[in-house]
């Protein structure tokens, strides 16, 4: 079994791996340091964005990311809003890049 990343740890690595690439990430929303679940907001910078959650599949064990919202950031922002209502130890990060990049899909970040 692998051991787990505090939610701070996996938040860092993350926004450096971003830097990297040079989108810009910022922390929105920073909740329990230890086991706060993460969202990320995308930001494409044209009235729209896509939030999304880590989701774990029980029959597989596999952790992937998940469509939370899709479309005007608006909505967006007020599904996240909804889920913080729920978990005040959530994190929120928002990547603001046009074409949609969010590098959630790479080796490392599930």
């Amino acid at each position: 079994m692998m051991p787990r990343l505090t939610s701070e740890f996996w938040t860092q690595a993350y926004l450096a791996r971003l830097r990297l690439l040079e989108i810009p990430a910022f922390v929105v929303s920073k909740g329990d340091v230890t086991a706060g679940a993460v969202l990320i907001k995308v930001n494409t910078l044209d009235g729209q964005a896509v939030a999304y959650q880590r989701s774990f599949d029980l029959m597989s064990g596999e952790r992937a990311w998940v469509v939370l919202a899709d479309g005007p950031e608006a909505e967006v922002d007020d599904a996240l809003a909804r889920q913080r209502s729920f978990d005040p130890d959530l994190w929120v990060i928002e990547v603001e890049d046009k074409a949609g990049r969010h590098l959630l899909d790479e080796p490392g970040l599930t």
